[in-house]
């Protein structure tokens, strides 16, 4: 039996997605998402906040940089991968990232004169369907080593 790596993750975005493309014209982006946790310390509320870096490939990768934006409160599933890279100065890194199958925006915090999200959903900030889905298998994930 083989294992299960899921992650699924309701955050808001902490910047616009960065969005590059490589040599063959695949397009790559990068969101992070940050997601809250509430607990009492002391018996005063307290919200912790992860930081999560999230990798977005081809279609999902350009529907995001179309429709994404700083603040907006979205859906990810996904799973988790790590990596390793050298730096410049030949220092081995390591990163963990979340590498999406799709997203859903949930809503924004900006609305247009008429009440309307800037992200194009409805008045009520929910989308109908996730957004440029796409499944690990049937997209081969590329393993170039980009330190992103």
């Amino acid at each position: 039996m083989s294992g299960v790596n899921k992650v699924i993750l309701v955050g808001h975005l902490g910047k616009d997605p960065e969005i590059r493309h490589l040599e063959g014209g695949t397009a790559i982006a990068k969101i992070s998402v940050a997601t809250s946790e509430p607990y009492k310390k002391d018996g005063v509320k307290v919200d912790h906040t992860e930081w999560h870096n999230v990798i977005l490939w081809r279609t999902l990768a350009e529907n995001a940089e179309k429709v994404l934006r700083k603040g907006a409160l979205v859906y990810v599933e996904g799973k988790i991968r790590s990596r390793s890279w050298e730096d410049k100065d030949k220092n081995k890194r390591w990163t963990t990232e979340i590498i999406a199958d799709n997203f859903t925006i949930l809503g924004s915090p900006k609305r247009d004169d008429n009440g309307v999200l800037e992200n194009g959903s409805s008045e009520n900030g929910k989308t109908a369907e996730p957004i440029g889905v796409e499944h690990a298998e049937e997209v081969e994930q590329p393993t170039d080593g980009l330190p992103f």
